[in-house]
């Protein structure tokens, strides 16, 4: 996937706005005006900031040498993703996926 691709498949979901509060290089995608996903655009190779439950973010780190401690985050909540080539479309997309669910607003929760 490259930036448009995850910025498609981001604002795709219901609820999603786009900005650029930290500056015009990071892309973020906030549902309720809680961060879910953040993408550095000036990473070579694209990287992006996701919340993850922290047991599991343990074991994708564990897993995936791609998937490390967030970048400029809170290391136990969120993971950076690094878009090397090593996860699928599908897998980086669970990732995404993983995040809004738990950022999103209970009452929006499936």
């Amino acid at each position: 996937m490259n930036v448009e691709e995850i910025r498609e498949y981001a604002i795709s979901k219901p609820d999603v706005e786009e900005s650029f509060p930290f500056g015009p290089e990071t892309l973020v995608f906030k549902i309720a005006g809680k961060v879910f996903l953040l993408m550095g655009l000036e990473h070579d190779p694209l990287q992006f900031n996701v919340k993850c439950d922290p047991e599991r973010a343990i074991e994708l780190r564990d897993e995936y040498e791609c998937i490390i401690p967030g970048y400029h985050m809170n290391k136990k909540h969120w993971n950076s993703v690094i878009v090397d080539g090593t996860l699928t479309s599908k897998k980086l997309k669970e990732q995404i996926d993983h995040s809004y669910d738990l950022v999103k607003p209970k009452a929006k929760r499936k």
